[in-house]
């Protein structure tokens, strides 16, 4: 398959042919990856180094991967390990955001960019590679997301995306592979295709594509049992925070990547923490996705109720803005952007004091949170209690609903002598 002569190179970042001996293609093993790491070889006549990292994904063998890169003539296959320094780097401050674009997508597959994108330049760097290749679409958000990242961490770097400039769609990425004898698990007759770290796993592909069919849910979900074959009975567990960052499940201390694997399996066993999501994407098409975050999920869950009853009513309305400003941006590919700073700084500021212990049930796809407890709780029980109780002095309050209700009066007054 050869180049197709509509597409034209306009941006002074996108390599051409000759213009570079190595290239580090970010390689996961899959359709795209795999037909691209033959036609890179093809087209451009250079050496290519695959990469593929370790973010948690349960799905792949990575030793295969890397030997199937090999074999489909890679000159060097670098398997990077960045577990902890995904989940700590990354995933803490994602918990501490609450990340949630457009309704419970917990922003597994951005993350997961940033982390790809950073240690793709350091990789490069180490292997000498002049450009990095990517298999994303021309449709799609991840171009934006590696691009952007990759030429802001080191404007030297350059970078090819084959799957925008061969105009092959799916199945003729499928015929392509048969030809070559490259091995994927897509078929004609199973179109999904996935993408997958520790924090969430995305769904795409077939009827999950278009908004007026529905997805068949058996067929698509790989982490989540549905509701109906989740467990009859209710599970609760208790997580500890410390400063907004879980550190405990069930009592016995864990590192991060630990706590979010064990409650990936706990949540997916109950059937919470999957969606169909119609989404906005940065280049202005509306999709819709399936995603299965059930850790986020919880842990979100729980972390928003400990900073509610750590924060006061103007801390928690301010906070909310601050993390859908946060959710945006990361969702934008504007980890780089200086905004980020600012909103880390807020954000790890008020999660100082984050810390406890929060009980939460599933059952069936629900995640409640029963109970929450804190040293820095604002919770005070002899002025809340409905109990006689002489601390609240409830003489103050008729003149506190005066004051209070004041303009509120004075303007309905007025509007009644209007109408």
């Amino acid at each position: 398959m050869k180049t197709i002569t509509s597409y034209q190179k306009i941006a002074s970042h996108e390599a051409k042919k000759g213009e570079f001996k190595r290239c580090l293609l970010l390689y996961s093993g899959g359709l795209d990856t795999s037909v691209m790491l033959k036609w890179i070889q093809e087209n451009y006549d250079c050496e290519v180094v695959a990469l593929t990292i370790n973010l948690g994904q349960t799905a792949d063998d990575l030793e295969a991967i890397k030997q199937k890169a090999i074999n489909l003539g890679a000159k060097e296959a670098v398997v990077y390990d960045a577990k902890d320094e995904f989940a700590d780097t990354l995933l803490s401050i994602a918990i501490k955001a609450n990340a949630d674009y457009q309704g419970g997508y917990a922003l597994g597959c951005p993350l997961g960019r940033v982390m790809i994108s950073q240690i793709a330049v350091r990789v490069a760097a180490k292997y000498g590679c002049q450009v990095i290749a990517h298999g994303c679409t021309g449709k799609g958000n991840d171009q934006v997301r590696f691009e952007g990242a990759i030429i802001t961490l080191n404007p030297q770097l350059k970078t090819i995306a084959p799957v925008r400039e061969w105009g092959m769609g799916r199945d003729e990425e499928i015929e392509y592979a048969e030809k070559h004898k490259i091995h994927v698990k897509q078929k004609k007759d199973s179109p999904y295709s996935y993408d997958e770290n520790m924090w969430s796993n995305t769904g795409e592909g077939g009827e999950i594509e278009d908004p007026k069919l529905i997805p068949p849910l058996e067929k698509i979900l790989q982490w989540c049992n549905t509701p109906e074959k989740a467990p009859d009975e209710s599970e609760t567990l208790k997580i500890t925070f410390e400063k907004g960052i879980p550190v405990a499940l069930n009592g016995h201390t864990q590192k991060l990547s630990h706590v979010i694997a064990a409650l990936n399996k706990i949540g997916g066993r109950h059937g919470v923490g999957f969606i169909h999501l119609i989404e906005d994407r940065i280049v202005g098409l509306k999709v819709r996705g399936v995603y299965e975050n059930p850790a986020a999920a919880i842990l979100i869950a729980a972390h928003k109720n400990l900073e509610k009853l750590v924060s006061t009513r103007q801390e928690n309305e301010f906070k909310s803005l601050i993390d859908a400003k946060w959710a945006y941006l990361t969702y934008a590919g504007q980890w780089l952007e200086p905004t980020m700073n600012h909103l880390h700084a807020f954000i790890n500021d008020q999660n100082k004091k984050v810390t406890g212990v929060v009980t939460v049930q599933l059952y069936k796809g629900t995640i409640m949170v029963v109970a929450v407890e804190s040293p820095y709780s604002l919770f005070n029980k002899d002025l809340a209690t409905f109990n006689r109780n002489a601390t609240f002095n409830q003489n103050a309050s008729p003149g506190f609903i005066e004051i209070y209700t004041l303009a509120m009066k004075t303007a309905y007054q007025h509007q009644k002598s209007l109408s």
